[in-house]
Formats: structure tokens, sequence, C-alpha cells
């Protein structure tokens, strides 16, 4: 078997960067908390967390409830998922590569010296300090440029182009409470129509669509969440349905840069 490699977080971006190294044949273990709150979940293996399995584009990922299981599910050609927030079998394992992918915009406890190789993707990072790496995640001329010093760019907490469309597409919780979903990924919705409500001792709060478009993403039914938590996102481009359900060019653009370094430490 290859070196181990293991991925802290299993989001949209992640799963992209899981994919390619499962793709090319390394052995991946994924790291999650007990409860993710992935939006784009149809192409998130973070969904194993809630399902026991998830599968994006052919690959199967599989939660296990310890290392014991490590072994077979990787012979079974399916990637792992262990919940471990800390991080705290990496010294039991001691994997050739970590990979932070958690996008928290901050470090959440990931080391320079828990592998021989390092990477995390994103801001909150200083490349040669915290990890060996760092990739760049916002969109634009340095999307996936591999960093060797200093930090990615700063969250501008503006999100990219889609279609012509920045801000308006992405939608924060207005109330905290339990969102119970209207539409699914997928659905076509019009500008004000309720996608999802949010419930809590005050009572129903609707959650309209901001602009109209493709449900491209919406965080799973019967979620906690919070005031101002990211909850869903509306794609503008309406024949783009199948986008829905397939990894990104964002993410495949990280995942090259990835494997990339990945490729060079392991030759």
């Amino acid at each position: 078997m290859e070196p181990l490699i293991l991925v802290r977080g299993g989001g949209d971006l992640a799963t992209g960067v899981i994919h390619r190294l499962h793709s090319a044949g390394f052995p991946v273990l994924v790291l999650e908390i007990p409860q993710p709150a992935a939006i784009r979940r149809q192409v998130s293996v973070s969904e194993a967390v809630y399902q026991g399995t998830a599968t994006v584009e052919g690959m199967t990922a599989r939660l296990i409830p310890d290392l014991s299981h490590l072994s077979q599910t990787l012979e079974a050609g399916e990637v792992p998922i262990l919940i471990d927030p800390e991080g705290a079998c990496i010294p039991r394992l001691k994997p050739a590569v970590v990979v932070d992918a958690i996008l928290a915009k901050r470090n959440l406890g990931t080391r320079r010296d828990m592998a021989p190789l390092t990477i995390a993707l994103g801001p909150g990072f200083t490349a040669g300090e915290d990890v060996d790496f760092v990739i760049e995640t916002m969109r634009g001329h340095n999307l996936g440029r591999i960093l060797t010093e200093g930090p990615a760019q700063p969250n501008t907490g503006v999100p990219g182009l889609v279609g012509g469309v920045s801000g308006e597409r992405v939608i924060h919780a207005e109330h905290t409470g339990i969102l119970r979903g209207r539409q699914v990924i997928g659905d076509l919705v019009e500008q004000g129509e309720p996608i999802a409500v949010i419930s809590n001792e005050a009572g129903e709060f609707p959650v309209p669509a901001s602009i109209s478009g493709l449900l491209r993403g919406l965080i799973r039914d019967g979620f906690p969440v919070t005031k101002g938590l990211k909850i869903a996102d509306i794609d503008p481009r309406t024949g783009e349905q199948e986008n829905c359900f397939t990894i990104s060019d964002k993410a495949r653009c990280i995942a090259g840069s990835v494997l990339e370094l990945v490729c060079r430490h392991a030759r």
C-alpha cells in the first residue's frame, strides 16, 4: 500500500482533492467533525457522517467507527472517514502527508510536524511556518497557485463570481433554529420563493431565494443553524443543473496542485 494521505475536512473543495488523490491510487483517510455543515452536500464526502456512505463521481466514502476498520475499507477501494476533529489519530498513523482542507479561514490545529509533507488550503496558514505549502483558493489568476512562503490571500467575505453574480447568490441564516428544506438541490427556484424555513421558539421563518436560478447547495434538513451561518447557494445559470452533482472547476484546480505536491514528494 502507498503511504497514507490524511485529509482534514470533507466538504466540496476537500472532496475535489480527495477524489483526485484517490483516482491517482493514493490511500486517503478523511477526518471530520461530528456534525459537518456542507452546503454542496451532493459533492461532499462529509455526508457519509450522516448516511454511513457517500458517493461522488464514482468514489465511495465510508464512515468507520475506529481505526480497526481502516485497512479493510481501503482494500475495498473506498475512502474511510473517521470522526476525529482534533486529529488525535495522526501521531499513531504517522501519515506521509497531511492536507488541511477544512477551509475555516483559520488554523484549527494543523502543524508542520504532523507529517513529512503538510499542505493547507486557503487563508489562515503561513507556508514555511504552519505548513510546508499553502494552496491559493481565491478565484482569479492565482487560483490553485502553490505558495512556498507566506499566506494565501485574506478572506474578503465576498463569494466569487458565478454566472456574473457574487454575493447575492449565497444565503445566510437570518435566525437561529432548526432548518427544514422546502426545495432540494438541483431545483429551479424563483427570487423570493421559500427554499427552507428556520424554526425556533418564536415561530417559523421562511428563507427566500435571493435570486432566481438553480439551488446549487442547501444545508441538510434538520440542521441546527445559527444566525449568520451560510445555508444555501443559488447558481443563476439555469442550464447548469448537472453541475449541482459534480465536482466544481475550482475544486479540480486546487486538487491538481495538491496532487502535484504529493507526487513530487513521493518521487
